[in-house]
C-alpha cells in the first residue's frame, strides 16, 4: 500500500485519533468491532464511487466532508468508529482510493492491536504467512480467489470452510475481508502483507527464508540470532521449503537478498562466464 505525502500525513493524523481510542478501550471486544465496523467501510466507499468521490475531495469544505459521514453514519457504528473516520474524512488525501485505502490500514491496525491485547500476534503473524504458502502452493485455489466471475460471498465461503475453528478471530476477520474486497491486490502478496504487518506490529522484520530442506526448530533460533546480530534488530522468521534450490538457504529481508543457495551460486557462476 503506497501513500503520497498529503496521504501519509493524513493517514498519521488518523492513526492518531485511532491509538487514542485504543490507549482509553479496556474492552478488547470494542477493538474487533472498530476494525470490522471500518472494513465495512472500505466495502461501502468500494462500492459508491461518487460517496467515495465526495468524501475523498480535499477541494471542497471541511465542514461538509464531516457532515456528510456524520449524517451517513451515525446511528450505524459506534461512536469510537465514528470518530476515526471524521478524522479520516477531514484531512486532505492525494486522492479518494488513497482515502479508502487509509481506512483499509486504520482497520487492520485495530485488529493487530487486538490480537496484541490477547497476546495472540505470533499466532495471527504464522496463520496468515502459512496461508499464503497453502494459497500459492494450490494453483486452483489461487485461480478461484483471484477469478472475478466468482461471486466475493463465495470466495469467503471458501476460505471459511479451510479456516473454521483452526484460525484466531482476528485472522479470519483480516483474511475474510481481503478475499471480498482484494481492491487490486493478488490474494497471496495480501496476505505476505498482512503477516507484515503482524511482524512490524511487534517491531521487528521479517526475514522470508528459502530452504532446499526443512529447518530444524534449532536451525532456525541460530539463523534468527545470526540476522539479529547483523541487522542489530531482532528477525523474524518465514520459512518454506523450496527443493529448486539444490541445497543451502535463499534470505530476502525487505530489498536485500543473500543467496547462500547452489541455485544462486550456478546462476552467479553462469553470468560470470557469460560476461
Amino acid at each position: 500500500m503506497t501513500f503520497h505525502a498529503a496521504s501519509r500525513e493524513a493517514l498519521a493524523a488518523a492513526e492518531l485519533r485511532l491509538l487514542e481510542l485504543v490507549d482509553a478501550t479496556t474492552d478488547a471486544d470494542e477493538l474487533s468491532t472498530l476494525g470490522e465496523e471500518l472494513f465495512s467501510v472500505v466495502s461501502l466507499l468500494t462500492a459508491q464511487p461518487q460517496l467515495r468521490r465526495a468524501l475523498g475531495d480535499s477541494s471542497s469544505d471541511r465542514a461538509g466532508r464531516e457532515q456528510l459521514v456524520k449524517g451517513l453514519l451515525s446511528g450505524q457504528v459506534s461512536a469510537g468508529t465514528l470518530q476515526v473516520l471524521v478524522a479520516v474524512v477531514t484531512s486532505k488525501w492525494s486522492s479518494p482510493r488513497e482515502l479508502v485505502d487509509g481506512v483499509e490500514s486504520l482497520a487492520q491496525t485495530a485488529l493487530l492491536v487486538r490480537a496484541e491485547r490477547d497476546n495472540r500476534l505470533d499466532a495471527v503473524e504464522d496463520e496468515l504467512f502459512r496461508l499464503g504458502r497453502i494459497v500459492a502452493g494450490s494453483q486452483n485455489f489461487e485461480l478461484v480467489l483471484s477469478d472475478h466471475s466468482v461471486e466475493p460471498a463465495r470466495k469467503v465461503e471458501l476460505v471459511d470452510s479451510l479456516l473454521a475453528g483452526k484460525v484466531e478471530p482476528v485472522t479470519k476477520t483480516l483474511v475474510d475481508q481481503l478475499v471480498r474486497e482484494p481492491r487490486g491486490a493478488h490474494v497471496v502478496d495480501g496476505l505476505m502483507r498482512l503477516a507484515d504487518l503482524a511482524a512490524k506490529r511487534r517491531e521487528r522484520s521479517v526475514a522470508h527464508v528459502r530452504s532446499a530442506v526443512e529447518l530444524s526448530a534449532e536451525q532456525q533460533e541460530r539463523l534468527s540470532a545470526t540476522l539479529t546480530r547483523i541487522y542489530s534488530r531482532p528477525i523474524a522468521l518465514h520459512v518454506e521449503v523450496d527443493a529448486s534450490l539444490a541445497g543451502g538457504l535463499l534470505i530476502k529481508i525487505g530489498d536485500e537478498v543473500i543467496d547462500g543457495s547452489v541455485a544462486g551460486r550456478l546462476a552467479a557462476l553462469r553470468r560470470d562466464l557469460a560476461g
